[in-house]
């Protein structure tokens, strides 16, 4: 058990921050997986600035590294260029 008042506000803050992240980044990844399975065109050009703002902030919030984060970018574009 902590010890200091500063360190029971910094347990709590943590355990909002991950509930936060984890669902923000869960809710990145299905968007990644329903625009791979997009099979329109338009469908998919209209969601994909949407997912990218989605990684952009996971990446800036370092839930996700920078690096992911574009190549996931990069793999999304090229798919929805394919299509």
């Amino acid at each position: 058990m902590a010890n200091h008042k500063s360190a029971l506000k910094r347990i709590r803050s943590n355990e909002a921050k991950r509930l936060r992240n984890k669902y923000q980044h869960k809710t990145t990844r299905n968007a990644v997986r329903s625009l791979r399975a997009l099979e329109d065109k338009t469908e998919a050009q209209a969601a994909l600035p949407k997912v990218v703002a989605m990684l952009d902030k996971l990446a800036k919030n370092n839930v996700i590294h920078q690096n992911k984060a574009s190549n996931l970018k990069s793999k999304l574009a090229k798919h929805v260029a394919a299509l």
